[in-house]
């Protein structure tokens, strides 16, 4: 994922949550060959890349600290996505996670209230203060309560994805920026 330019204009951020909004959530996903990307999401990605937004994951990955999988395989997961999201004329911008949990086996990762973990704010507040952002015009997806608290406590809109086309759910709501189209195809 490209590091943030320096000095530029701020402009909208997409966050998304990974597991349940881009990829089905099936406990864990730690792996390629557990990954299925959620319909439209990869469509979802491009649109808002057309329109000169920043599109940035923020995801709770609780099985580094649980000890399930390894920070390695999660960055080797995320390097897949990205390949696949390339071949489909998206990007994401930046990756954001939250390793620790409360229970945490492993004392590296064991935290009593993680600041990054959503429902804390901690990973949207990092990028807002790494990147030109404008907070007012962007907006968090997330699948679950916890998500929309973290964008509610940063100061953003938050919506909750109910599951299905993340594309069109986000057509069907509205919350295709303009200039997010698709090019017309060549005559």
């Amino acid at each position: 994922m490209p590091d943030a330019p320096p000095d530029q204009p701020s402009r909208p951020a997409l966050f998304l949550d990974r597991d349940g909004v881009l990829n089905e959530d099936r406990g864990y996903v730690s792996r390629w060959e557990d990954f299925r990307w959620i319909s439209g999401a990869r469509a979802a990605v491009a649109a808002f890349n057309r329109a000169g937004w920043l599109v940035i994951v923020v995801t709770n990955q609780s099985g580094v600290g649980r000890g399930y999988y390894t920070e390695a395989a999660m960055h080797a997961l995320h390097a897949k996505m990205s390949a696949e999201l390339a071949e489909a004329g998206a990007h994401v911008d930046a990756v954001y996670y939250a390793p620790h949990h409360p229970d945490a086996p492993l004392d590296a990762y064991r935290h009593p209230d993680p600041p990054d973990r959503k429902p804390n704010p901690g990973m949207i507040l990092r990028a807002l203060a790494e990147w030109p952002i404008d907070r007012a015009a962007s907006l968090l997806v997330g699948d679950k309560p916890s998500d929309l608290e973290a964008a509610l406590r940063a100061g953003i809109r938050g919506v909750l994805f109910p599951g299905g086309d993340l594309a069109e759910f986000l057509a069907a709501e509205d919350l295709l920026p303009p200039g997010s189209a698709a090019p017309a195809p060549p005559a």
